[in-house]
């Protein structure tokens, strides 16, 4: 990847043109050296590295080390005399880091057209189903779309399994360099809340947006103190748009859409419910394992099918369906890309040989996806018992607590909590609060492969199990490490064939 790399007085100027500079400069700065890195992890240090002082747990040991390696300045919102090195202090670090992350990558969002998906849920699936239809559109030119989402990225250099939504600035910044450098004209990602309050995409261009809906999510003391802080932060993403789909059948849609005419360009609409809307979807039906839904939007209109479960889907395929009719991608690419559309981790179906009992992995985390996903299920798979197996993060959204509990015990007739994430908590003591909530028959299993074990052995009549919350991912967050773990998708796999092979049961 080539860049090209400023001198350290490039950087200064920013910061004075952004009114992020709190002092004057110090002493023995040397403004026409070159910047060979802006970076945040000391180990990433190098000689001539510009050193970024971020972070609640931020250590004056780590801008030792940074100088050790080779770092001639840094910036930092709080001075540390105790290290000789020239510090430029700023007055908000989360301001002024993307602003920098985006000078030192060249500003890549300029070139490469970026889409961003926000959204309480859905933001997956419509991520996956634009790179599907994009990656067929791109491939008779020998590219494909890059995708950051909360399941996975690959830019184009890199290919793993995610930790965070929307990567810290750097991170980002970093793969659309890469995603330029690989030859790819297009990137979608998904955008949290988050990333926009705390300003992660900063700088960023987006060729194009989709609002997907809100809900009461994420509101804790460490994310979003109300509903407003929450609803505030997804709409900063309409300002750095230059086109904006908006879902008008969401709760608040109306005052999303005010607040996407106000500061974009150009603004589509996508309903299910409204005919005006710039795309409408309409006749939505079963056709065996299939979706089958019609579509009116200009050039884009006719019929589409999805052959992932799930008819809550068709909501997040309008949202692709309005994205592109913006960017302007003929028919039958969408059609193709969301015929062949499939989603790691997301309404994955598995079943056992003799087909009665059936497995689904779903990375449904909140009260939204919850109440949506088992209102699928029961339209879907009418009459059958079901189970489900889910967990709650550590030290986050704690009220998703009570509302999981509260909708799983409605729709359950039984429920085991077990790990999911707990972090720096007691996974047994989340298990124990949600399950104060739980109003059906209720297990406390903390080992995430033993539940789903007990979940699906517990099967002697035709059943659904629905095993939400991880997904296709591989790690569990114990502490301030993320362990390596089988994937939910192995889990079920591997007890509905130890199900099968305990023979004939009592029907």
């Amino acid at each position: 990847m080539d860049l090209t790399l400023y001198p350290l007085g490039e950087y200064v100027r920013l910061l004075d043109k952004l009114g992020q500079l709190a002092g004057p400069l110090p002493q023995g700065l040397e403004l026409e050296r070159t910047v060979e890195r802006v970076c945040y992890n000391s180990q990433e240090a190098v000689p001539g590295a510009l050193f970024i002082c971020k972070g609640a747990h931020f250590k004056e040991e780590y801008l030792a080390d940074a100088a050790r390696r080779g770092a001639f300045a840094c910036v930092s919102q709080t001075p540390y005399p105790g290290v000789d090195l020239p510090c430029l202090l700023v007055r908000d670090m989360r301001q002024v880091i993307a602003p920098l992350a985006v000078k030192y990558y060249n500003d890549p969002s300029q070139k490469l057209k970026v889409i961003g998906v926000t959204g309480t849920k859905g933001k997956s699936s419509t991520a996956y189903y634009l790179k599907y239809i994009l990656d067929g559109y791109l491939a008779p030119r020998g590219q494909t779309c890059g995708v950051i989402s909360s399941i996975d990225t690959w830019d184009g250099v890199e290919r793993f399994e995610s930790h965070l939504t929307t990567p810290e600035p750097l991170e980002l910044q970093k793969h659309f360099a890469h995603a330029l450098a690989s030859g790819m004209e297009y990137l979608v990602m998904e955008v949290s809340s988050q990333a926009l309050k705390y300003h992660r995409t900063l700088g960023t261009r987006f060729a194009a947006a989709a609002y997907l809906n809100i809900g009461s999510d994420h509101i804790s003391p460490i994310e979003h103190p109300d509903f407003e802080d929450y609803f505030h932060a997804k709409l900063k993403l309409f300002a750095q748009a230059e086109q904006s789909s908006v879902n008008l059948d969401c709760g608040h849609g109306q005052e999303a859409l005010a607040a996407a005419r106000a500061a974009c360009p150009q603004v589509r609409t996508f309903s299910r419910k409204d005919p005006a809307a710039a795309v409408y979807g309409h006749d939505v039906r079963k056709f065996g394992d299939d979706i089958l839904f019609q579509v009116e939007a200009e050039v884009l209109s006719g019929e589409y099918r999805l052959t992932m479960p799930g008819l809550f889907n068709v909501d997040n395929a309008l949202a692709a369906i309005a994205v592109c009719l913006g960017l302007g991608i003929p028919r039958q690419a969408v059609a193709d890309g969301l015929a062949r559309a499939r989603v790691p981790g997301r309404m994955e179906v598995y079943s056992n040989a003799l087909g009665d009992v059936t497995a689904i992995v779903d990375y449904a985390h909140n009260r939204m996806s919850f109440e949506t996903l088992f209102r699928s299920v029961k339209q879907e798979y009418p009459g059958r018992r079901i189970v489900a197996v889910f967990g709650c993060p550590g030290k986050k959204a704690f009220d998703r607590r009570r509302d999981l509990g509260e909708v799983a015990g409605a729709g359950s007739d039984l429920v085991v909590l077990t790990e999911e994430d707990s972090g720096e908590e007691d996974t047994l003591s989340i298990c124990r609060e949600i399950a104060s909530h739980v109003a059906c028959r209720c297990r406390v299993e903390p080992n995430r492969g033993e539940a789903i074990r007990q979940a699906v052995l517990s099967c002697t009549v035709p059943s659904v199990i629905l095993i939400t919350g991880k997904g296709a991912e591989t790690r569990q967050k114990r502490g301030m490490e993320y362990i390596d773990t089988p994937s939910d998708v192995e889990y079920a796999q591997t007890f509905l064939r130890e199900l099968d092979a305990r023979g004939p049961r009592s029907l």
